[in-house]
């Protein structure tokens, strides 16, 4: 049996290529990512980033205006994070975009924060909660790519 990819957690087509590079420009500031991370909540964030601090920042992924309006699940993600940004192609209609959320132009090789997101703060237990989501689904990760046979349980 072979063995995952780090592929394997990004989607195919426009949408991975934000992912790769919102992922790198995280990298490039210090910060730790992991891209299609579930949570608590049933829902599954595009990317989170995790920095020094402990500080969490959900990323969701917008290839076309049509995309954004068909979707509203983005609200949910504010109760797990400390800053929310949209990753947009150069190309997407910004105006669409709400106040009050960052805003990242990205593509397969990198990404620009246009906008900073203003920061929530996460409560003691929420923030470990998520933090420590974030960390078993990384070693669960790594786990099975050096050992493919790994079985991953929920998380």
């Amino acid at each position: 049996m072979p063995g995952i990819q780090a592929g394997d957690f990004i989607p195919d087509g426009l949408a991975g290529d934000l992912a790769r590079g919102v992922m790198r420009l995280f990298g490039d500031l210090g910060q730790s990512c992991l891209a299609e991370l579930p949570l608590g909540n049933g829902r599954r964030v595009d990317v989170m980033a995790l920095d020094r601090g402990g500080l969490l920042t959900v990323v969701e992924i917008k290839t076309t205006a049509a995309d954004y309006r068909s979707d509203a699940k983005w609200r949910e993600y504010l109760a797990y994070c400390d800053a929310f940004y949209f990753a947009v192609p150069e190309t997407f209609d910004r105006s669409l975009l709400p106040d009050r959320v960052g805003i990242i132009v990205a593509d397969g090789w990198g990404g620009a924060i246009l906008t900073a997101a203003p920061e929530f703060k996460l409560g003691p237990a929420r923030r470990k909660a998520v933090t420590l989501r974030f960390a078993r689904t990384a070693g669960r990760r790594l786990m099975r790519l050096h050992r493919p046979d790994y079985s991953q349980p929920a998380v």
